[in-house]
């Protein structure tokens, strides 16, 4: 009778835990910014909402993606840093930053996402004309060091201008997306070098007309802590290939894609995005997985001349393919 009552006992302590190692989720912390150039990253996020995660569906039913917003790229490469991200869509600047200040150690690149979608604004009645007339001019970008940042400080090098953190020839002052909008309409900036959704916004809002389209940049990666490729390649892996599978989607369904993210970017920003707005901007973006060496060339050049990246800038490492 005894022995039946161990039995029953380990039984028991076997069966909870096995039904404790069935519950038990790995959780995949996932970044993106609320804009249209992470349209991967709000879509999923959207779909996770909704209880039909496009990465879930993907990894398995003990997988749990918990995602999180930033307003711009080095905020999110810190996180990775703090070691309270595993992975992240983010700009170009912030990750080969983040890459190289840590010796080639931390952030790699798993996909592409998005090119193209910025420009350089001026209202629609300036004097600028041509690069030298923005000399003695203000020029706002989204944040310190972001993708549209560098592009900035570097056009205006290769024209000519001598361009300091706090002054120059130009100006070029850092200011949230949000808020480039008021001070571009009432005069405290002469242009915007910024990202879509926000160039459609100051050319439908401010009357803002396109000085300069940047089509040849790297808008979009999506980017892995080392050590989460390290502890998880497998699924890093599958997360790649679920990338593809939804830029291919993203591609092939414009209308629905639009309608998901602009009521994904409502949720996340409490801020209104009109659908014909989107659709504008749409046009700007090339949706892609591909990461050509050429333009990480260009975007290593493009940061050496805006003055953050020093030293060594080797990329041997950069990209990873799990």
């Amino acid at each position: 009778m005894k022995s039946k009552k161990i039995a029953l006992w380990i039984g028991a302590i076997v069966f909870c835990a096995q039904v404790a190692g069935a519950s038990e989720k790995t959780v995949i912390r996932f970044g993106h910014f609320p804009n249209i150039t992470h349209a991967q990253g709000v879509i999923a996020h959207a779909l996770s909402r909704q209880g039909k995660g496009w990465f879930e569906e993907r990894l398995g039913p003990n997988i749990e993606i918990q995602w999180f917003t930033y307003n711009a790229g080095p905020s999110a490469t810190e996180a990775i840093f703090a070691g309270s991200l595993d992975l992240t869509y983010v700009g170009q600047g912030p990750a080969l930053n983040a890459h190289f200040k840590s010796n080639g150690e931390e952030i790699r690149v798993i996909s592409g996402a998005a090119n193209g979608g910025a420009a350089l604004v001026v209202k629609a009645d300036s004097a600028i004309k041509t690069p030298a007339d923005f000399r003695g001019k203000k020029i706002a970008t989204p944040q310190l060091g972001n993708t549209q940042d560098i592009s900035c400080r570097a056009w205006l090098k290769a024209n000519g201008f001598k361009v300091t953190q706090t002054g120059g020839d130009v100006t070029v002052l850092p200011t949230a997306n949000p808020d480039q909008l008021a001070l571009f309409q009432n005069g405290g900036v002469d242009a915007v070098w910024t990202v879509e959704p926000w160039v459609t916004r100051l050319e439908r809002e401010a009357k803002a007309r396109v000085f300069l389209e940047d089509k040849d940049v790297i808008t979009t990666w999506l980017v892995s802590s080392a050590k989460f490729l390290r502890d998880h390649r497998d699924l890093a892996r599958k997360i790649g290939e679920a990338n593809v599978e939804l830029t291919k989607w993203i591609q092939d369904n414009p209308d629905e894609a639009q309608k998901i993210l602009v009521a994904e970017m409502k949720a996340e920003t409490k801020s209104d995005f009109a659908p014909d707005a989107v659709a504008q901007a749409w046009k700007r973006i090339k949706f892609t997985t591909d990461v050509p060496r050429e333009m990480i060339a260009k975007a290593v050049q493009d940061g050496k001349d805006a003055g953050f990246l020093k030293g060594a800038t080797d990329t041997s490492r950069l990209i990873e393919n799990p």
